[in-house]
């Protein structure tokens, strides 16, 4: 048997994993691996410019492949630094291990120099975590990490390793297990059948059904079967900001993304629906409003892997647990075998109702022959990638606009921080979409105020080569907040105008990248298609947009799903 240290233990095993991108950035603590890494030669690891940032960049990975992403970093403050970013993977169930450093056993608990407990400063926003105290214990920690993070609901994992542990004077057995056995963690796939078949006929009798589509859709690959089956039983599909993608947003039947700030049409379509299919969603506050009010009419058939997220806002009629894509196959076949059709003339009734609101036309906004719009920059966007670019966003009125006019067709497209909603996430998870799609179009869709959180990171894209496009939509304010600041505390914008900004384009040129200003409407698609034709280069793109423009629609705070802001102006 082959005889290894615990730090060639780390490397061997991530290798033996199937690992091809790490990203970290090295310390005391995790030297000893580091040299291991030296030596095998055979990874890719990406030194980033901030341990954030390189938590970012796994997830953009792992949201992008459906591949677990994976971090090394050492201990105390790089260990710490990672917590916003693992928190981020943790809230949209993004699969990642972290392999973290730590001071040696016999001084944890001493207040050794770059000492914390990762373990229990982590232990909130982690699906399950591990240290290890002994080197023989790191291979079976690091295969049941990876199965963990990817099984199941997927979230990230945390590996902590002493320094003694590591020790390369030290040599172990090093055997990487075939398979992993957790007696008290045993995911479910299979739906209960007879929950299935009550659900199918329920379907199939609605008169006015809907489906509602989240994240977990992309997480079980299912996007093939949410497709087969609305065109099967020609359901309307509305999917939250996390399951954009899950549905092609070109599709006919497609009424466009629900909750705070989804579409008209989409609002409207779950209050007056009769029977809501969810599917990998969990009814999160930023979908369901005022949850008192939340679609009186509807029965709840909810499909989810997690049993713990089925009920826990809004009651389910109908509970399924289990994996989205294995429970869609089951439906599949019950509706094939039962013959199970659903009723023609409500369902054209109900799309025609459909109809009407779609005519209201909910995402139209007026143009400036002076001002360029947010709305115009993601539409040009959109033309000149022609919808096929990876698109990953920073978090405000940028992600809205972003999420609104760029229709995506396909899964992992579309990369944000959906439930922390972290600033700083775009550039590096942009950065981690391109490691593992070199040859794709990928972008950063930005404000002022996020950009400015990892941009550190320009350095690292310059050190290895990544060809990003950042759309940077300046308004010289943190947007978002300004407008609730207008809407709600009477235009009283405390501490949310940006009044000392850098000069992007500059800025990216000292990186070595390219920059590119515009304020111009009429140079803006030009603009934009000179940055993207420069395909080995980062572009950076400072766009100049109307400081005032809003994010419409909004639903109106402690409403129903259908009460909304439609313009400054206009509500339901």
């Amino acid at each position: 048997m082959e005889m290894l240290s615990g730090a060639q233990m780390v490397v061997r095993a991530l290798e033996d994993q199937g690992v091809e991108h790490v990203f970290g950035y090295p310390g005391g603590s995790v030297l000893d691996i580091y040299d291991a890494l030296f030596e095998n030669g055979k990874m890719e690891h990406v030194l980033v410019r901030h341990e954030q940032a390189a938590v970012h960049m796994a997830d953009g990975y792992a949201r992008s492949t459906g591949k677990v992403g994976t971090v090394l970093v050492t201990s105390g403050p790089g260990a710490t630094n990672c917590i916003t970013g693992i928190a981020t993977a943790y809230m949209d169930s993004i699969p990642l291990v972290i392999l973290s450093g730590q001071v040696p056993t016999s001084m944890i608990g001493e207040d050794a120099f770059q000492e914390t407990d990762m373990i229990g400063i982590s232990r909130p926003v982690v699906k399950h975590s591990f240290l290890c105290k002994k080197a023989s214990e790191i291979p079976e920690a690091i295969k049941k990490a990876y199965y963990i993070a990817a099984s199941g609901r997927p979230g990230p994992v945390v590996v902590d390793l002493p320094k003694d542990v590591q020790n390369p004077k030290e040599k172990f057995p090093y055997q990487y297990p075939e398979s992993v056995s957790l007696r008290s963690y045993n995911p479910t796939k299979a739906g209960h059948k007879g929950q299935i078949k009550r659900a199918a006929k329920l379907l199939a009798e609605a008169q006015r059904p809907v489906m509602y589509v989240g994240g977990g859709a992309i997480n079980a690959n299912a996007d093939h079967l949410v497709t087969k089956l609305a065109e099967l039983l020609n359901l309307p599909v509305t999917t939250t900001l996390m399951g954009l993608g899950a549905f092609s947003g070109t599709h006919p039947q497609f009424v466009g993304m629900l909750g705070m700030h989804g579409t008209f049409e989409a609002n409207k379509t779950m209050h007056n629906a009769d029977l809501i299919f969810a599917v990998g969603a969990r009814f999160d506050d930023r979908v369901t409003n005022n949850v008192a009010k939340f679609c009186p009419h509807a029965t709840v058939v909810h499909i989810d892997i997690d049993p713990t997220s089925i009920s826990k806002t809004v009651q389910a009629h109908v509970p399924i647990v289990g994996s989205v894509e294995t429970v869609l196959e089951q439906m599949l076949e019950v509706i094939r075998e039962c013959g199970l059709d659903n009723d023609k003339q409500a369902l054209a009734e109900w799309w025609e109702q459909i109809a009407q609101w779609r005519s209201r036309n909910c995402l139209a906004y007026e143009t400036s022959p002076t001002l360029i719009k947010p709305q115009q920059v993601i539409e040009a966007l959109y033309r000149v990638t022609k919808g096929e670019a990876f698109v990953a966003s920073d978090v405000g009125q940028h992600q809205m606009f972003a999420a609104l006019y760029y229709p995506f067709a396909k899964p992992r497209q579309w990369i944000n921080s959906g439930g922390l909603g972290t600033m700083g996430f775009g550039i590096p998870a942009a950065m981690g979409a391109q490691f593992a799609n070199p040859d794709a179009v990928v972008c950063c869709v930005t404000g002022d105020g996020s950009v400015q959180m990892n941009i550190q990171e320009l350095s690292t894209c310059m050190q290895y080569g990544v060809p990003i496009k950042i759309i940077s939509i300046n308004n010289r304010a943190l947007g978002m907040v300004k407008q609730w600041q207008k809407m709600f505390y009477g235009g009283r914008h405390s501490h949310s105008y940006m009044e000392s900004l850098p000069d992007f384009v500059k800025l990216a040129e000292a990186y070595g990248h390219v920059g590119i200003a515009v304020s111009d409407p009429a140079e803006l698609e030009s603009a934009m298609e000179k940055a993207f034709a420069m395909k080995d280069r980062l572009v950076f793109m400072d766009i100049s947009v109307d400081p005032d423009e809003h994010v419409y629609p909004m639903q109106i705070k402690f409403g129903a799903m259908d009460e909304m802001w439609l313009s400054k102006t206009e509500r339901t």
